[in-house]
């Protein structure tokens, strides 16, 4: 292990993994403080965070989606932002806009006046319940962490999260993204219901005193400088094409599809994928303190990258296989026992 270390890593970024574990590590304990469970929706959000990426997260309501990512700003002393998208929001209730101003020597101008886009990390609750053109309006801050209003370019402060939520159960009156805005999303974060005992502690909790203030652990000047260090993890050149086989195995018209995947499946995943593939490979090892990907990195991130990069045919919903399931043969087959 001596070894790898040298030859992939300087000494120094060596350190700063060792940091970041430890810091990943104390993250779950001080959520775990307030947040009953959900430990691997915690290190989903952190990969996404230390990769630059935004997630999507999925799950019926009352499941502390709200609470866990305004938690997760306060234990790393970011500012938090939460939009409840409804059908009547407008691009600039986002982004904000210019305001007629009386200044103090009696002079009327106009002033900008920033919307809830300029936080670090930004709720972007029930983000399908919105019309597509406010949908929109988040694609150039996610992609391009700027947002252009009335022509002037405005630019977000490092480091920027996007976690949208979607409401899977009640669908009248939504506008489901469209494939493009999907695609701008890292992961797809899924939250199941809490176990039996897990659920007694979420009673125990919410019912009493007051939750607790968390402490922060890390300045957005350190998060900055761990995403950097994110990105230079060194990844073998099997990894590289493991992941480039494995989205392109997705696509129902390339010839190493396999033959059961082509009726279940309309378009498969693009090279974003591969791209989130490798980053949320080298997020997972640097959180876990390892100083290069393995494939057990991949198989872990494979399922959130690729299960909203799917669209599945009329005959795969009729026979109730979704995009998840297809993912999961996927993995299993071109990835194996390999890890």
């Amino acid at each position: 292990m001596n070894d790898i270390r040298e030859e992939s890593l300087a000494s120094d970024d060596v350190r700063q993994i060792d940091g970041l574990r430890d810091a990943h590590a104390r993250l779950k304990a001080e959520l775990g403080r307030v947040i009953v469970g959900q430990t691997e929706v915690v290190d989903r959000l952190a990969m996404c965070l230390f990769a630059r990426g935004h997630g999507l997260l999925m799950g019926v309501p009352g499941l502390a989606k709200t609470l866990l990512v305004s938690k997760l700003a306060e234990t790393l002393s970011l500012r938090f932002s939460r939009i409840q998208f409804t059908p009547d929001l407008m691009p600039m209730d986002i982004t904000g806009t210019d305001i007629l101003q009386d200044a103090a020597d009696g002079r009327r101008g106009f002033e900008f006046v920033r919307g809830p886009i300029f936080a670090n990390v930004v709720l972007a609750d029930e983000i399908n319940r919105a019309p597509p053109k406010t949908q929109a309006a988040m694609l150039e801050a996610m992609q391009e962490h700027k947002v252009t209003v009335l022509g002037r370019p405005y630019t977000l402060s490092p480091p920027f999260l996007v976690l949208a939520t979607q409401n899977p159960v009640e669908q009248e009156g939504t506008y489901p993204l469209p494939e493009a805005q999907l695609d701008r999303f890292m992961f797809l974060i899924e939250l199941d219901y809490p176990s039996e005992e897990e659920e007694v502690q979420i009673a125990r909790r919410t019912t009493g005193d007051d939750l607790p203030a968390l402490n922060p652990l890390l300045r957005s000047d350190e998060i900055v400088q761990f995403q950097q260090l994110v990105r230079r993890v060194p990844v073998p050149d099997h990894i590289y094409q493991t992941a480039v086989k494995l989205a392109r195995r997705t696509r129902p018209q390339e010839g190493v599809a396999p033959e059961w995947l082509k009726p279940l499946v309309a378009w498969g995943a693009g090279p974003r994928a591969v791209q989130y593939l490798i980053l949320g490979g080298k997020a997972r090892a640097a959180l876990q303190g390892q100083y290069m990907v393995r494939l057990e990195d991949l198989r872990d991130v494979a399922v959130p990258v690729l299960t909203h990069r799917i669209v599945t045919t009329f005959a795969a919903q009729s026979e109730g296989i979704d995009a998840r399931k297809i993912v999961e043969r996927l993995v299993e087959e071109t990835l194996g026992d390999r890890a």
